[in-house]
């Protein structure tokens, strides 16, 4: 697809593959390349989940500093959005989205992570927001997915310090959903969508968009917006199938429609 990342498919699984040795730096032409896998794994009715890999020595280390330590505040005031826009095209592909971490996720790359749905991480990877080191913040959602993820304070001590955390404090902190040995982590991370992939497409995306829609409202707005979800479910051919396989007490047939 790209020169740097590529949408490669296999038995409903779509990975979306970094490769910009040696650590995958997330440079304008990286980013939009994510956009468009993104772009294009949300399209593919064939993918059914993705899974977003560094390969087997990084996930990725950061944003490309030697691309950005020259530009002012009126260059990057044009960038940043799309920067931004890029990742968040990760975090609204309507499917289930694994991250599948080794070595270092860091700046970009943890921001990259944040967006997916979850995070399998190898048991010797290091994440985290260091770009106050750089004497800035995180800009391609860290500040506002961290903080949703972790927590407020959990994310604030992060971004503030700038520290890495390996592989058990993700975990214990909800950064990370599950530990691998590292040459692990990619079959780790397709096990924990597998049982997607079968799953009633139309139903997967409403609950991602009801979990992902509802954080940004108020309880009540949110309660609204499930219950609109909910009900337009009703015009799926998975729910009729679903609910008459209930009743036959069989196992049902999803089609995805």
């Amino acid at each position: 697809m790209g020169e740097f990342v590529r949408l490669e498919t296999l038995d409903g699984i779509g990975t979306i593959r970094l490769e910009r040795p040696p650590m995958n730096a997330l440079n304008t032409q990286v980013q939009e390349e994510l956009r468009a896998a993104a772009t294009a794994a949300t399209a593919d009715s064939g993918v059914r989940a993705v899974v977003v890999y560094g390969g087997e020595k990084v996930f990725a280390a950061g944003a490309d500093i030697k691309e950005m330590a020259d530009m002012s505040y009126v260059d990057m005031a044009e960038r940043a959005a799309d920067l931004s826009s890029a990742l968040g095209a990760i975090a609204r592909i309507p499917k289930p989205v694994v991250a599948a971490i080794t070595g270092y996720a860091l700046g970009g790359g943890c921001e990259l992570a944040l967006a997916c749905d979850w995070r399998v991480v190898a048991e010797d990877a290091k994440l985290g927001q260091p770009e106050i080191k750089l004497g800035v913040i995180p800009g391609a959602g860290g500040t506002q997915r961290l903080a949703r993820l972790v927590g407020p304070a959990r994310a604030k001590d992060l971004i503030m310090s700038g520290r890495m955390v390996n592989a058990q404090e993700a975990l214990r902190i909800g950064l990370a959903d599950r530990i691998a040995p590292a040459a692990e982590v990619y079959d780790s991370a397709v096990a924990m969508v597998q049982p997607y992939l079968n799953g009633p497409a139309q139903a997967l995306r409403a609950a991602k968009l009801a979990v992902d829609g509802g954080l940004d409202m108020d309880l009540s707005s949110g309660l609204a917006w499930e219950s609109q979800l909910f009900a337009a479910l009703f015009a799926t051919d998975d729910r009729s199938e679903g609910m008459a396989a209930f009743v036959a007490k069989r196992k049902a047939d999803f089609t995805g429609r």
